[in-house]
């Protein structure tokens, strides 16, 4: 791209490959920003709530994933249209700050963005649908605070947090034993929870998995737990009260820094070299012993001789523990990471009630967990799955679940799922546009319809009749004043959520009408666009 001028003096602007370059300006760049964005609501939409549909996706691999996670569907599909980029940043961010609610705000955006097309139809700027939008916005969130209900996050009463964590779980390829997988998000929070600063820290968080058994045998350790076991067979399988020595200096001879030669010519020099070898295995392993030491845990392997030693010497010992796995059971058992051997002393080792080895079927897989930790504010998550599909998936939802009970920790305020609180916005922002004398009351107002969105994808997908749902929820908040009256998904015959305990984090609700409204702004602003590649 190039400036020059005319012979006026009026400067133009010269593309090169001028003639296999597209450019949208005006009302039409918007028109194709709002069609793009659509299409990609539109394939989440069937996705939303307990009864939406799963999607499988085929990455180029040919690896099949299914799930229902609009977080995870955006990130595999193969969108190349700029907006539906910034549509999957939209569910992303939803994703990374709240955890739970990704499908919900592309679909909510989605439907901004269809009323603000309408609106252009009736030839309204989109500055002014932008304004509006934002308007209407403010008002929901006010609207929000003012329906929040507080309920007391205890470690001694769970049972609330439970049902938040189920109403995540509800659309979830783990639905049916989301009363378990809730109990054990909940469980896992409050271990790691600082309730002083009102924080949780997910590091002290690891969900690990083995494939084989059911979802129902997934559990929730006090501990670590990897995917090891004792260097060899007849280590003892249990420790009790262990002390472990935590290494990242491998069981070998040390190796010079500079260029060397060895020769070995006779038997006698490969005798000496075996000797030097042994006598340095035997100095580590006494080493490791007078520091009073009862397990091992080695970041790198070790030969069979050096195992051997470990072994006569009842030291039983870990090898090729990830790093990751390394700095965790230094968190959970108080122990310190040691880089030499000269280094190691009692003071600088780990403790733990229990290290036994645990078997899976007849596979004869086992894992190695470390329990009763010194500091238990170290879990893990082990979930169990019938293949690596279901078990991916499993990891998702448990995800999300750990996200929001994490979010109530933070915020303990919480409105009513199943649609309650966005009809329950509608209504204000409905009633608050006929105080609005400006050309932006077109905008609130189709705000306050877009909200109907979610609840009619809702009814849709249960296999209601959307319209007549929403309406006859609506008239019954008019009329008897109540907000938590939302869509039967699951046909329990009530529209109460607060009788069937589906409920939504308020920082999750508001996040999600925040991030939708800004980027539907965005989309609005952009009036001119330049695409590379033969015109569209």
């Amino acid at each position: 791209m190039s400036l020059a001028f005319d012979e006026y003096g009026t400067p133009f602007i010269i593309m090169k490959d001028q003639e296999s370059k597209s450019r949208l300006s005006g009302i039409e760049a918007v028109r194709s920003h709002i069609v793009a964005a659509k299409a990609v609501s539109q394939t989440l939409r069937t996705s939303l709530g307990p009864r939406g549909m799963d999607k499988m996706m085929v990455n180029p691999d040919g690896d099949v994933t299914i799930t229902n996670d609009g977080a995870t569907i955006l990130t595999m599909m193969d969108v190349t249209h700029q907006i539906a980029k910034l549509m999957v940043e939209l569910s992303k961010s939803q994703d990374d700050e709240i955890g739970d609610g990704t499908t919900g705000v592309v679909v909510l955006a989605g439907a901004l963005l269809e009323y603000a097309e309408g609106l252009l139809d009736k030839g309204i700027h989109p500055i002014r649908i932008a304004d509006g939008f934002e308007m209407a916005m403010q008002i929901s969130l006010r609207h929000l605070d003012k329906i929040a209900e507080k309920f007391q996050v205890d470690k001694d009463e769970k049972e609330k947090l439970i049902k938040v964590a189920m109403t995540t779980l509800g659309s979830k390829i783990v639905s049916k034993c989301h009363r378990q997988m809730a109990e054990i998000a909940v469980e896992a929070v409050l271990s790691v929870a600082d309730f002083e600063r009102r924080d949780v820290d997910f590091e002290l968080i690891k969900v690990t998995s083995k494939e084989g058994g059911k979802l129902e045998e997934s559990q929730l350790y006090k501990g670590v737990l990897i995917d090891k076991d004792f260097s060899h067979p007849q280590m003892p399988k249990k420790v009790k009260d262990a002390k472990l020595a935590i290494l990242t200096c491998p069981f070998e001879p040390p190796k010079p820094k500079t260029k060397h030669k060895l020769d070995v010519a006779s038997v006698e020099d490969f005798q000496k070299l075996r000797e030097y070898e042994k006598k340095k295995f035997e100095e580590m392993v006494r080493q490791v012993k007078e520091a009073d030491a009862t397990v091992v845990i080695c970041q790198w392997g070790f030969d069979d001789e050096a195992n051997h030693l470990l072994l006569q010497n009842e030291l039983p010992a870990v090898r090729w523990v990830g790093g990751p796995e390394i700095e965790l059971i230094a968190i959970a058992t108080g122990g310190r990471i040691v880089p030499r051997f000269s280094e190691l002393t009692p003071d600088k080792l780990g403790k733990a009630g229990m290290v036994r080895e645990l078997y899976f079927g007849t596979t004869k897989d086992r894992m190695l967990v470390i329990e009763e930790c010194q500091n238990t504010k170290a879990v893990t998550i082990f979930i169990r799955g019938g293949n690596k599909m279901i078990i991916e998936e499993a990891k998702r939802s448990m995800h999300d679940a750990l996200c929001v009970v994490r979010n109530l920790v933070k915020d303990n305020r919480i409105v009513y799922g199943g649609g309650a609180c966005e009809i329950a916005c509608s209504i204000a922002v409905a009633e608050a546009a006929d105080n609005v004398s400006s050309l932006e009351q077109y905008a609130v107002r189709a705000f306050a319809d877009a909200l109907d969105s979610i609840p009619m994808a809702l009814a849709e997908n249960s296999g209601y009749n959307p319209i007549e749902s929403v309406a006859e929820v609506k008239s019954k908040q008019l009329e008897k004043g109540l907000s938590s009256l939302g869509i039967d998904c699951l046909g329990y015959g009530t529209n109460d959520m607060k009788e069937m305990n589906i409920i939504e984090t308020l920082i999750g609700k508001k996040q999600q009408l925040s991030l939708a409204t800004q980027l539907v702004r965005m989309i609005l602003k952009i009036d001119d666009i330049r695409i590379s590649g033969p015109p569209m």
